[in-house]
């Protein structure tokens, strides 16, 4: 027999719950959003055994089924609504066994929703480095449920997992028919009049539709208004049956604790990562250790990346070669040669890149490291408006501001959540990297100090801080524009340190480069193929005016044909209907340095800020006799004014650099920016603000430099 079903794992923030997620799943997983709400979905498949998969669905993390932000209430909603599409048929609750008390909270509130639960404990290295002893079968025993010990980074326990989970799908498995607590003792006969009017499974389900029954999305008026009805009837405090429910819990769960866990020491010991905290989290040598790690990262990308890079663009150089020498001068090859492969080849040559970044971003995320950054930093953040929390999504920021923004659901301050959403985009983004890489190949040197530091990595890594900072400066502007009188506390639990988990890091790798290639490049090519299309063609009369000239002067003066060729060549594309654009533009941007060309370059890139390279791979391969022999980057390095002046000089590339880091050049974040304040009014600001500090900010550079 085959079969599949649905099974979420749910559990404490760092309990290795993505872990697991990783493992069982490996490289079948997808994301998306939960259906109606910006949070992201994480979805898998994973094989059971040789009949039955199961697809995951990881849930945000919480500590408890009490949602306190938005990613909380959608573990909340899948929970509890029955008639959910991402209702699983079995719950995997993961449990820290370092913190088990407080985990075992989760785990019986989820026993009493009356669905299926395997309880997986983790951490148990860690347990065993501060005394703890866990009697799995005790605990089993005492808890009603199957208690399975595993360590995902490891591969132990997972086969043990499966077969319990496919135990529970053959044998099909009831919920044990006795509740963790007894609900209706706390609440009284009333409860069981909810559970029939919503057609719930448990008491214990129906008290948490009479706490939160105005927020709950999949109940309807009539339910709502028979609802409220019971409860003022009833004389329903909200509060006093909260309180206690969690103290019957703990009650209970204080006994279990007493049977089933052992702790050889009274006192808690001091782990290795208290030891390391010491040193990472100290005020000043924790924050000079941030610089150094930020330092080699940066240096890494341009290092790394460099034989990767060299060894793309020769392949590309020696292909669009042989489909030089291979096809006839017509309408195809120009296609083929100056449209389709010089887009392809601006995406691919920036893969190694985009791989080292996210690579070298997991091992921080895996190694537990990037959440002391949020707690280093927790006091330069409350200086500016905000708190330790904006931290995480300015710090995804890094990667792509859309999820980025859509993480800023996690705090719980409405201006502080605010406030990060528009600061986040002067984050610079994994798509800002080509830019910088190709503009900082162009005008600065490659230098080396002390023989291993990169003059292009520190400037890459300042462009980077540079965002930062400026983030933190509109911050505090606008923790003064911005009034509420709601006071916010950073509590955060920090996960132990441990040895990155390698095949992670390299499905991050793969997935991530997959994401750039398909979503990014499928923009950049459709972009470079429209503007070969429109830097090939334009006005009718206008292109025949010039065929004309050149045909006679190429008559008059054949000795020069080359030369004529190329003016030639030039004329065609300013005449074209992208030239005919992009002189239209330069008046705005001339002052900043910048040709039409470039001007082209910065409208492309709104869709996505990556096109610039295509755009710049397109425009200076249309008319180009070298097309395809010669690389980008010696193409821009070539490329010159109608004076003969070359277009890249420092003060250009240096302006340029500058607005690519404070503008906002990319559509979707504006829009997920929309869908996150349910208003147009904030875009258009945070597009607004972002301009004008980037035009004043190139126009000061260049004028600097110049």
């Amino acid at each position: 027999m085959h079969g599949t079903f649905t099974i979420a794992l749910v559990g404490n923030p760092n309990s290795g719950k993505s872990s697991l997620f990783n493992t069982l799943t490996g490289l079948n997983q997808k994301v998306g959003n939960f259906p109606g709400v910006t949070v992201d979905k994480k979805t898998g498949v994973s094989r059971i055994n040789e009949t039955l998969s199961a697809n995951i669905i990881d849930l945000p993390g919480t500590y408890s089924l009490y949602p306190k932000s938005a990613d909380e209430q959608v573990t909340y909603e899948v929970l509890l609504n029955q008639k959910s599409a991402d209702r699983p048929k079995l719950i995997i609750v993961i449990a820290d066994a370092s913190n088990l008390k407080r985990n075992l909270l989760f785990c019986s509130q989820i026993i009493d929703l009356k669905i299926p639960v395997i309880i997986v404990l983790t951490m148990m290295d860690i347990a065993r480095q501060k005394g703890i002893t866990i009697d799995t079968e005790g605990l089993e025993r005492m808890m009603g449920v199957p208690v399975i010990s595993v360590n995902p980074r490891r591969n132990k326990g997972i086969p043990l997992l499966k077969k319990a989970i496919a135990d529970i799908y053959t044998e099909a498995k009831t919920p044990a028919a006795d509740d963790f607590i007894d609900i209706e003792s706390l609440t009284g006969k009333w409860i069981n009049e909810i559970r029939e009017l919503c057609g719930l499974e448990s008491n214990y389900a129906g008290l948490h539709v009479a706490c939160n029954y105005n927020e709950l999305r999949h109940l309807n008026a009539a339910q709502r208004i028979q609802i409220a009805a019971t409860l003022g009837e009833a004389k329903f405090h909200k509060s006093k049956v909260q309180a206690a429910e969690i103290m019957a819990r703990y009650q209970k769960i204080g006994q279990i604790m007493q049977q089933a866990v052992v702790e050889t020491s009274p006192q808690k010991r001091l782990v290795i990562s208290d030891r390391i905290d010491k040193v990472l989290l100290h005020p000043l040598y924790g924050n000079l250790i941030l610089l150094i790690v930020l330092f080699i990262l940066f240096q890494s990308i341009f290092s790394l990346a460099k034989f990767p890079m060299d060894w793309i663009e020769q392949g590309f150089s020696f292909i669009g070669s042989w489909l030089n020498t291979l096809l006839p001068n017509n309408f195809i090859k120009d296609l083929i040669v100056n449209g389709l492969l010089s887009g392809i080849s601006g995406v691919a040559v920036f893969v190694p890149q985009i791989m080292i970044l996210f690579g070298l971003i997991t091992i921080l995320e895996d190694s537990g490291y990037m959440a002391r950054i949020s707690f280093l930093t927790d006091r330069l953040m409350r200086s500016v408006g905000l708190n330790g929390r904006s931290v995480m999504p300015l710090i995804s920021g890094m990667a792509c501001a859309v999820p980025a923004i859509m993480a800023t659901r996690t705090i719980q301050n409405r201006k502080e959540r605010l406030i990060t959403i528009m600061v986040t985009p002067l984050m610079s983004c994994s798509a800002r990297l080509p830019v910088y890489t190709i503009l900082i190949a162009l005008v600065i040197p490659q230098r080396r100090y002390l023989g291993f530091i990169n003059l292009q990595g520190l400037v890459l890594m300042g462009l980077y801080l540079l965002g930062f900072f400026m983030a933190l400066l509109v911050s505090k502007v606008m923790s003064f524009v911005i009034k509420t009188k709601e006071r916010s506390f950073f509590l955060m639990e920090l996960p132990v340190y441990r040895p990155p988990r390698w095949k992670n890091v390299g499905i991050t790798m793969v997935e991530k480069a997959k994401i750039f290639v398909t979503d990014a490049g499928k923009i950049i090519v459709v972009i470079s193929l429209l503007l070969w299309a429109l830097a090939s063609f334009g006005p009718p009369a206008e292109m025949r005016k010039v065929e004309t000239k050149y045909e006679q002067l190429i008559k008059q003066y054949p000795a020069q044909a080359k030369e004529l060729e190329r003016k030639h060549a030039t004329e065609k594309l300013e005449h074209s209907f992208a030239g005919i654009m992009g002189h239209a533009f330069e008046p705005v941007i001339s002052p900043l340095g910048y040709d039409w060309k470039i001007g082209i370059a910065l409208i492309t890139s709104f869709a996505a800020r990556e096109a610039f390279v295509g755009t710049m791979a397109t425009l200076y391969s249309v008319g180009d006799d070298n097309a395809g022999r010669t690389t980008l980057h010696d193409k821009m390095r070539n490329a010159t004014r109608a004076d003969g002046s070359p277009v890249y000089t420092l003060s250009c590339g240096l302006s340029l650099l500058i607005f690519y880091v404070f503008a906002m050049q990319c559509m979707s974040t504006l829009a997920i920016v929309k869908r996150e304040t349910k208003s147009w009014k904030y875009p258009a600001i945070q597009f607004a603000y972002m301009f004008c500090i980037a035009y004043l900010s190139s126009l000061l550079v260049y004028q600097l430099f110049k």
